[in-house]
């Protein structure tokens, strides 16, 4: 129920804590039992798991510690340096997680030869790490970055990216968790910025702090009050010029602060795994959809909706799937699914293989914005792929692109698969892909998406047109 609720990373938080609660409590005795925590009948992995937690508690309390004794005794300013490792993820899929793993330890490692008494460091978690620091001048302090990027430039032959953030420290009374918190919103603002990868904090970032706030409070009176709308892009057939299907989109419309697009609000649920319900209410909205376009004899209409990788890690959402097709009547072809490309993920390759077993479309969403679209295709159980946007404007800006984007669409083709452009707005774009054979699109050249009761209108005045 947690799961289908989509609530699991706000109660695990919460039963955590009061799990390290009660281990802290053993903590306090465990000094009278001779310095061990006796674990009775608890097996050895799971005390084994019990200890690394402990541990890690332990690490972190002592890191804030530390700093809180540098802001108490240091005469000079101090810096809060937040990082992480550009595209990690893709570090583990490529090179598997024992590999990641290694990475960690050695930048560790590394953090650890290069700091003095005054410098505290630690491993947050996954890839993200936290330097506090005593400094003079701004320049010694890119220095010092410099030198963490320096030593952390490669491992086994694996070039390694850092995006850093920084919080010169202004207030020493606040809270030394805001102090992270500011660090990290200027590690976010450098993961997103292309011209340099070091980011200061400016006041400004209060703002994303606010609007992060704005929305995990709204978000459940959101569903409750269906503030969250089904917005439906059509998808075109260019040599029929004829609607062959739409996506399904979200959009918040707030009662007060009125259109809240999906690049706003959707990281945030999807780090707190709200996405979950907010997916199966339009995967519902999108069933209930072509149900109404049934009943007035138009079968021919499938609409997509996306299954984010979170679902993928469970099976859970195939039920509500199933049910959402059982309760209106609709053929399974005629809800087809989006993920996005699941390139080395062994996991959730086989989750996309059952859903094909069951019957379902299946659609690579942002092929060629991987690192391993061209080995997907080797055994994907994938029925289209959707060109990215992005890939495709690549591919336009020149004579190779284009002639790479006249192959792949041969290959697909002799591969049997479907392909679909998105991100389709010009004139140019259209010519071409009709020139080499990629004959369904998606984009603004064609149409926005629209409210779901405006793509109805849409789509009835295009099949009466062919009657």
């Amino acid at each position: 129920m947690i799961r289908r609720e989509g609530l699991v990373k706000k109660v695990c938080p919460h039963v955590l804590k009061v799990s390290i609660e009660i281990i802290e409590d053993i903590l306090k005795r465990r000094d009278e039992e001779g310095g061990y925590i006796r674990l009775g009948a608890v097996g050895v992995e799971d005390a084994e798991k019990i200890q690394t937690v402990i541990k890690n508690v332990n690490k972190q309390n002592q890191f804030r510690s530390n700093v809180h004794e540098l802001l108490l005794t240091s005469g000079r300013k101090i810096g809060f340096i937040q990082f992480d490792i550009r595209r990690f993820k893709i570090i583990n899929d490529l090179y598997g997680e024992k590999f990641g793993d290694e990475v960690l330890f050695f930048i560790k490692d590394k953090l650890g030869g290069m700091c003095n008494d005054r410098q505290f460091y630690i491993n947050l978690r996954s890839d993200v790490f936290m330097v506090v620091t005593e400094y003079d001048h701004d320049k010694d302090l890119m220095c010092f970055i410099s030198q963490i990027e320096e030593v952390s430039a490669s491992f086994k032959n694996v070039k390694l990216q850092l995006a850093f953030g920084v919080y010169s420290v202004d207030d020493r009374e606040m809270e030394i968790r805001q102090m992270e918190d500011r660090a990290a919103m200027a590690r976010t603002a450098a993961k997103e910025n292309v011209v340099s990868n070091v980011i200061f904090y400016e006041e400004q970032f209060k703002e994303f702090l606010y609007t992060r706030k704005f929305i995990e409070e709204n978000m459940l009176a959101a569903v409750e009050e269906k503030q969250f709308k089904m917005y439906l892009q059509p998808k075109y057939s260019i040599s029929q010029n004829r609607i062959v299907g739409a996506e399904a989109l979200v959009r918040w419309i707030h009662p007060e602060r009125g259109m809240i697009y999906p690049n706003e609000f959707i990281l945030v649920i999807e780090e707190n795994g709200f996405i979950k319900m907010v997916d199966y209410y339009i995967w519902e909205e999108a069933s209930r959809f072509i149900k109404k376009c049934i009943e007035i004899g138009i079968e021919d209409c499938p609409v997509s909706v996306n299954v984010s990788r979170h679902h993928l890690k469970d099976m859970e959402f195939v039920h509500v799937l199933l049910d959402d097709i059982k309760k209106y009547h609709i053929e399974k072809k005629l809800l087809e699914l989006e993920i996005t490309e699941t390139a080395n993920d062994e996991q959730i390759g086989q989750a996309a293989m059952r859903l094909k077993l069951d019957g379902f479309t299946l659609l690579m969403d942002d092929f060629g914005s991987g690192y391993s679209s061209l080995n997907v295709l080797l055994e994907t159980p994938f029925d289209v792929i959707k060109l990215d946007k992005k890939f495709m404007d690549n591919m336009m800006s020149s004579d190779k692109g284009k002639l790479i984007l006249e192959h792949m669409v041969s290959m697909a083709q002799k591969l049997g698969l479907g392909l679909l452009a998105e991100g389709v707005e010009t004139r140019e774009q259209v010519e071409l892909l009709d020139k080499i054979g990629c004959d369904n699109v998606q984009g603004y050249y064609f149409a926005r998406p629209m409210p779901q009761e405006e793509f109805f209108e849409l789509l009835k005045k295009d099949r009466s047109a062919r009657k």
